[in-house]
């Protein structure tokens, strides 16, 4: 049900890629307390975009989850932040976070809703 889309324009090798979809689900879990099964990551890789300006190294994030409480928010900011820098080298000040908590009867899957 978590679902992380990353998008960036840092040119990132295949490996680099899947290893940053990897960490990044498993963070998003870790932080939501919610099985790895249900969390998805997409990432869009080489967007043309700006931030301040300038087209230096920068990613939009976006995470929506059921029930995801804005008390959440600032530590599910930093780790994601951290991730970035980490697995990327884009610096968090270039990392904007959009957080949004979705009705648990508007998410579907598995031909249903949760």
């Amino acid at each position: 049900m978590p679902y992380l889309t990353i998008r960036t324009n840092a040119a990132l090798d295949r490996e680099s890629g899947e290893r940053l979809l990897q960490r990044a689900s498993a963070l998003v879990a870790e932080q939501l307390g919610k099985p790895e099964r249900y969390v998805m990551v997409s990432l869009e890789p080489v967007t043309a975009m700006l931030f301040a300006g300038s087209d230096a190294p920068l990613a939009y994030l976006e995470l929506k989850s059921i029930g995801l409480q804005e008390r959440q928010v600032p530590e599910l900011s930093a780790a994601l932040c951290s991730l970035m820098e980490r697995e990327t080298g884009i610096r968090q000040e270039r990392v904007y976070i959009e957080f949004s908590s979705a009705a648990r009867g508007m998410w579907g899957w598995n031909g249903a809703t949760f």
